[in-house]
């Protein structure tokens, strides 16, 4: 990861493991694409500027960029969006739960996503839900969650670790898997229209057949 020249407008693009293989087998097509502003620290708008306007966003302008990297987490989280002049609130992603926690393997949670301050946020396009470790958890789109259309979900959390799942819908199934030791990991979830986030943390607990088997062999 390193910083890109601002001096030029530059497209950078990292293609995921996924995206490699589609390219490589000459079906990799583009149709959609998101614009964010992760890095930029609007505080530094400076109206005083004793240089006059053309100045105002001159430190705003030099803020060094990061090149593209595939981690859903860190990159993208502030995607720009168009709303109606009317609006006076951002749309709000909410999960609808703080935390989930599921205590035995296939104990199931269900998260049916909303979207505040709007009537009609991600109603069309849904929400992409992804849990960071899917060693953990299985991911679903539960029943009556199917979005017309649905743009296929993706991994992209490095080529090195490719542990990550998601899945495009309006109402998500998070199935415990059997782990060995409590564990903890980030369900994200993003508003496909909005580009609103929220994050909670799933907890999956040991699975405690393996206890019983453990103290059967001692």
């Amino acid at each position: 990861m390193g910083y890109l020249d601002n001096s030029t407008l530059t497209v950078d693009a990292i293609l995921t493991k996924k995206g490699r293989q589609l390219l490589a087998e000459g079906t990799l097509e583009i149709t959609k694409f998101a614009l964010g502003d992760d890095e930029i620290d609007y505080r530094l708008w400076d109206p005083n500027h004793s240089l006059g306007t053309n100045y105002y966003g001159e430190a705003i302008e030099k803020m060094p960029l990061l090149e593209a990297f595939t981690d859903e987490n860190q990159m993208m989280r502030s995607k720009l969006l168009s709303l109606p002049k009317s609006t006076v609130k951002l749309p709000l992603v909410e999960a609808g739960v703080s935390a989930i926690t599921l205590n035995r393997p296939g104990n199931k949670a269900t998260i049916t996503p909303t979207t505040a301050n709007t009537s009609a946020g991600n109603k069309e396009l849904g929400y992409t839900c992804i849990i960071s470790n899917s060693n953990l958890a299985t991911l679903v789109v539960a029943s009556g969650g199917k979005v017309q259309g649905a743009g296929s979900a993706f991994t992209a959390v490095g080529d090195d670790s490719a542990n990550s799942v998601s899945a495009v819908g309006t109402k998500f199934d998070i199935i415990a898997k059997s782990v060995t030791t409590d564990s903890t990991t980030t369900i994200t979830i993003v508003g496909n229209e909005t580009g609103g986030t929220v994050s909670i943390p799933l907890t999956i607990k040991k699975d405690p057949e393996i206890a019983i088997v453990t103290k059967a062999l001692q």
